[in-house]
């Protein structure tokens, strides 16, 4: 479900995304997300996220499951994402090869 970003005030849980933007080091993200988080939730966004570049850099299900453990089901719902959601992985793996 997309939020209301035109309108924040409209969205009661916008408020955890301006803290995340207002992180100013790796540091204090990964503190934020060990606070915020528990450990299995983070290993799950984690894994996903792995699932994510795996398949944007051309790998087959068989060798995301080898390498991450991730289920069918989860790469299938990555992929979907990936293919057909808001385009956010497009523009953040954009960003991140350019810091390479």
């Amino acid at each position: 479900m997309a939020r209301n970003i035109k309108d924040p005030k409209k969205d009661p849980h916008i408020e955890m995304y301006e803290a995340i933007l207002s992180l100013e080091s790796l540091d204090e993200c990964i503190r934020f997300f060990d606070d915020l988080c528990s450990v299995t939730e983070l290993r799950t966004i984690e894994q996903r996220f792995q699932v994510a570049r795996m398949l944007n850099e051309g790998f087959v299900y068989s060798e995301i499951q080898k390498e991450t453990g991730a289920s069918s089901a989860t790469i299938s719902r990555v992929n979907r994402s990936l293919h057909y959601g808001a385009d956010s992985y497009e523009f953040i793996f954009k960003r991140l090869d350019e810091k390479k």
